[in-house]
């Protein structure tokens, strides 16, 4: 059985939204173990959680933005399957915007660092592939539509 994991691709917009797309930054944060991979904020489910409830349980402990923060963006939901320490894993990713640009990241002991990112480098950092796609279609979601 595939280990499940839940988690938010968060965005925020510089303050000169919709002028162009380059406005549109990801917070990814850096672990603290293995090879200091950068990912969202995401987390093992808890029994009886659901899935949203977990993933923003996750962004809570390891970024220190509660739900309130946060604006579930409709109609956008990946799930990533992949291999990691030898099992297989699904993710489940929304897309989630902060209220607040400057809001304060606090991060919790699994993670040493977090940026702010264009896609582009976003993309660069995240290295796997599965993540990089997510976070072009998160974009690409966001780009299409009028909020």
């Amino acid at each position: 059985m595939a280990l499940r994991a839940c988690g938010l691709i968060i965005f925020r917009r510089r303050l000169t939204p919709k002028v162009d797309n380059s406005t549109i930054e990801f917070l990814l944060l850096q672990a603290s173990d293995g090879i200091h991979h950068w990912t969202p904020p995401k987390g093992h489910v808890d029994p009886g959680e659901n899935d949203l409830e977990t993933a923003l349980r996750e962004t809570q402990e390891e970024a220190g933005i509660e739900a309130g923060q946060l604006t579930i963006i409709e109609g956008f939901r990946r799930e990533l399957n992949y291999v990691a320490r030898e099992k297989p894993k699904t993710v489940i990713y929304w897309l989630a915007e902060v209220k607040d640009y400057n809001v304060e990241i606090r991060l919790s002991h699994e993670h040493q660092a977090y940026r702010w990112l264009g896609l582009d480098e976003a993309c660069q950092l995240a290295q796997f592939k599965e993540m990089k796609a997510a976070l072009q279609e998160g974009h690409q979601f966001l780009c299409s539509t009028a909020t």
